[in-house]
């Protein structure tokens, strides 16, 4: 397979609470509205909410499909083995079970979106594999990435950031807005050209 080329891969990183799945959001409603005939795959990660406290996340695809990723409210036996981030249990099968179909690559399919590429996911030892063979198709990936923490990068992530597909958009409260519109229309620049 060849690698994808210089400009394929965004990768959207900023600080929690900045906005990244929001940009993720409003360049896909924007591309389906402007493109209702793109072939999209992948999914986004939502909050799951009691109130105004945040209990778990699920992972959503862009059909509307759900699974649990993690939560704080869960306490079976089995819960008890998964993997813990924080304050939150990561149930990996629920996750697997539903992104990981998401990743399939097919032929024709004009863009991966993945949100996001972290540490929850990636507890999962079959998600990144299918990160990378999705990367290496050289469809159109838009993806979401956490900023370091401690100035380290999780080893995929690091992975991810260095490919040389990669283009990274950092994220603050200054710049979205702008970032948003930039992402949008280099996608659609680049899905003309495919």
């Amino acid at each position: 397979m060849a690698a994808a080329a210089p400009g394929k891969c965004f990768l959207v990183t900023g600080p929690p609470g900045v906005g990244k799945t929001t940009l993720i959001m409003r360049v896909l409603d924007n591309l389906k509205n402007a493109y209702p005939n793109l072939k999209l795959q992948g999914f986004y990660t939502r909050e799951i909410r009691e109130g105004t406290e945040r209990v778990g996340f699920e992972v959503v695809t862009l059909d509307g499909r759900k699974a649990l990723l993690a939560s704080n409210k869960i306490s079976s036996r089995e819960s008890l083995r998964w993997p813990t981030v924080g304050r939150y249990r990561v149930d990996v099968a629920s996750f697997e079970s539903l992104a990981l179909p998401e990743l399939q690559v097919k032929e024709d399919t004009d863009l991966f979106i993945i949100d996001e590429v972290g540490k929850m996911e990636l507890y999962s030892s079959f998600f990144f594999p299918a990160v990378l063979r999705v990367l290496d198709s050289n469809i159109p990936l838009l993806a979401t990435v956490p900023v370091p923490k401690n100035g380290r990068d999780i080893p995929g992530v690091a992975r991810l950031k260095n490919h040389p597909g990669a283009t990274i958009i950092t994220l603050n409260t200054s710049n979205r807005d702008a970032m948003k519109e930039h992402v949008y229309i280099s996608l659609i620049d680049l899905l003309q050209k495919n």
